[in-house]
This record gives structure tokens, C-alpha cells and sequence, in this order.
């Protein structure tokens, strides 16, 4: 692999298509960093990562002045070591979302770069697991949608093939969340998925209440009951209900997943690639997780992750939530509400590149290069 020369570092701030609210937040804003990687031999990749609307300037600033220089010079083939020598350059704040939301990015670039220049789709180079997988939606669950809304998006969704849908609970009392979603489930019937997702808006008491008090609705999975660093409150409700107990766009580190699944903290392992630090350790929890026997859902990122889904034995559901629309040309294949693999070298992004330099940030454009 050729030597690294150049790195082009932007920012997009993207409005969401749809209002988006849950049980703590509304979120209004996608700050999104963009990071081209360009080889000796004229070679590139493109990486991203993704905020909801606080510290994106923090991660431009640390990619800019701390972690895009160390890249000049490198081996981009290299993977492993630049993920470990960029993490330990910024070993005094790391664990965190602002460091990981930056490697990521890198991290992203890397292996796009890697698979155009090996003329393969990243599902292939990272495992070559299956051609598709099911989707389930988001878009139409926000936590203040009104209930025949909840349903006739439901049923919707489940007409074009998707897998399931799944609906923000966290209302101020619980027989709010039990309405919306016995509705739900009268409508599609048994046979199609409810996820829900708390966004880590209970205690550990309220959670089991709730919990308890949605058992016979057959739910797929309780997503961030509880704050994402209460480890022993997720085993208390993980061993209080049947219901599988999903966890992982809030945690940074391999570390913190391995401790989930070591205590039998949760069932569903939801790791984000543009959270946890990009692709390389993306793959490593995902791998944990089969030893676990564990289902991986990841969060958001539907553009990147049903490459990676794809890409695994264990991979199971994406999420449908549409996010770079505006910066793409083609979007994901969808057929009977399942994704395809992207065909296409590389990680499978389609960036419409005039729409990228219409829409960035100029703050926050830099060039760096050899």
C-alpha cells in the first residue's frame, strides 16, 4: 500500500427529514465529519462519523490539530497499528465520544481506501457473511407521534417486507408507553417485530416496573433502559424479565461491551461504528459477541452498517433511518424490506461530491497534506 499524502477534513451540518424526539432529547441536528483519505498512487477513501447536534467543532479541531497530522507518511494498509498509535496519542481523553467520533472517521477512510484499492465491497473484505439483510424502521417511532400514526407507520412498513418497527417509550407514565403499544401490535398482529427504545431515560426501579408491565406484548428488545454506564443496574433488569435488553450506541470502548456481556448485562449487542471508533473495533465487539451467542443490531449509520451487518455471521437487523440523502447519489437497495450488500469497491457510500463541497462547513474545511 502506497504512503499517505493528503487528508481532506470537512464538516456537514444535516437537518433530520423527520422530527425526532425521545424520552430525553430532540434531535435537530447531525453534525457530520468527513474525512478523505488520498494515497502516493492517487488512491482515496472517505470516512464519516456523526453527532446529534453538540461537539462537532471538538472533533474537527482534534482530527485537525492532533490526529490527521500522524497520518502523513503512513502506511495506509495498516489498519490495526494507526487505530492503536491514534488512540494512545490521545490516551488522556480517551474513553469518550468526542475521541471516538474522530478515530472513526479515520478509521472509515482506511478501510474504504483499503477495499477500492483491493476492487472489493467492504462486506466481502471484512467477512463476506450474506448479501442482505432484514431492516426494521425508526422514522415513523418518535416519541411524540400520536398512536394511530405509530400504527399506520407500522403497518406500512410491514407491508413493504421490513422486519419490525420501533417505537420511543418514556412517557411520563407508563400506561402511555402500554397504550401506544398494545395499538401497535393489534394492528400487525404476532408475527412482526416492536423494538423500544428508553434512551436511557429510566431508573432501575421504573425500568423493571415497565418492563413487567409490557411482557405480553412480545417485545424484540428494551433498548438503553438505563444510563449507558450503570453496568449493574442493566443486570438487575436484564435478570428480572424475559425480555431481551439491548445495549451499545452510548458505549466507546471494546472494554465496556466485553463487561455487558461477561455480567449478562444485555442480550442484543447495538455497537455503532461511529461510535466506537470506526470500523476496526466495530468488528471486534461484533466477534465478541458471536462468542456470546449474541444477536448484533447496530445503531443508526444504515449507509455503513448494512455493509458490516453483511459482513458477519451474527449481523441481524438494520436500522432505517435515512441520513445522508442530501450528500448521496445512490442510496441502499432495498428489496422486500431487506438491504442488499453494496456491489460497488469500497464501503459502499455513493458521495455526491458537488453536494458534499456545497453543504460543508467552511470553518471547518482543512487540507492537510505531505
Amino acid at each position: 500500500m502506497a504512503k499517505i499524502e493528503k487528508i481532506e477534513l470537512r464538516m456537514v451540518d444535516l437537518v433530520p427529514k423527520v422530527k425526532r424526539t425521545d424520552a430525553i432529547q430532540s434531535f435537530v441536528s447531525q453534525e457530520t465529519p468527513i474525512v478523505t483519505i488520498t494515497d502516493a498512487d492517487g488512491a482515496s477513501g472517505t470516512g464519516y462519523s456523526y453527532t446529534i447536534g453538540t461537539g462537532g467543532s471538538s472533533v474537527m479541531r482534534l482530527l485537525a490539530d492532533h490526529l490527521a497530522p500522524r497520518l502523513i507518511g503512513r502506511d495506509a494498509d495498516k489498519i490495526e497499528a494507526i487505530w492503536h498509535d491514534l488512540e494512545f496519542a490521545t490516551h488522556a481523553t480517551t474513553i469518550g465520544a468526542i475521541t471516538a467520533i474522530a478515530l472513526a472517521a479515520i478509521d472509515i477512510a482506511l478501510w474504504d481506501l483499503r477495499a477500492r484499492k483491493q476492487n472489493l465491497p467492504l462486506w466481502k473484505l471484512a467477512g463476506g457473511a450474506k448479501d442482505r439483510c432484514p431492516l426494521y424502521t425508526t422514522e415513523g417511532g418518535w416519541l411524540h407521534i400520536e398512536t394511530q400514526a405509530l400504527v399506520d407507520d407500522a403497518l406500512e412498513a410491514m407491508a413493504k417486507g421490513f422486519t419490525g418497527s420501533k417505537v420511543k417509550i418514556g412517557k411520563p407514565h407508563g400506561s402511555e408507553d402500554v397504550a401506544r403499544l398494545s395499538a401497535v401490535r393489534k394492528a400487525v398482529g404476532d408475527g412482526y417485530e416492536i423494538m423500544t427504545d428508553c434512551n436511557q431515560g429510566f431508573s432501575v426501579d421504573e425500568a423493571i416496573r415497565r418492563a413487567e408491565r409490557l411482557r405480553d406484548l412480545d417485545l424484540a428488545w428494551i433498548e438503553e433502559p438505563l444510563p449507558a454506564d450503570d453496568i449493574d443496574g442493566h443486570v438487575r433488569l436484564s435478570n428480572s424479565t424475559a425480555t431481551p435488553i439491548a445495549v451499545g450506541e452510548s458505549l466507546y470502548s471494546i472494554r465496556h461491551f466485553r463487561e455487558y456481556m461477561q455480567k449478562g448485562a444485555c442480550n442484543i449487542v447495538q455497537v455503532d461504528a461511529g461510535r466506537i471508533g470506526g470500523i476496526t473495533p466495530w468488528l471486534k465487539v461484533a466477534h465478541a459477541a458471536e462468542a456470546f451467542d449474541m444477536p448484533v443490531c447496530p445503531h443508526f449509520l444504515m449507509e455503513l452498517h448494512v455493509s458490516l451487518v453483511c459482513a458477519i455471521q451474527n449481523g441481524k437487523y438494520v436500522e432505517y433511518i435515512p441520513q445522508l440523502d442530501e450528500l448521496t447519489g445512490a442510496k441502499i437497495r432495498i428489496e422486500n424490506g431487506h438491504a442488499l450488500a453494496p456491489s460497488e469497491p469500497g464501503i459502499g457510500i455513493d458521495w455526491d461530491w458537488d453536494a458534499v463541497k456545497a453543504k460543508s462547513m467552511a470553518e471547518f474545511t482543512t487540507a492537510i497534506a505531505k
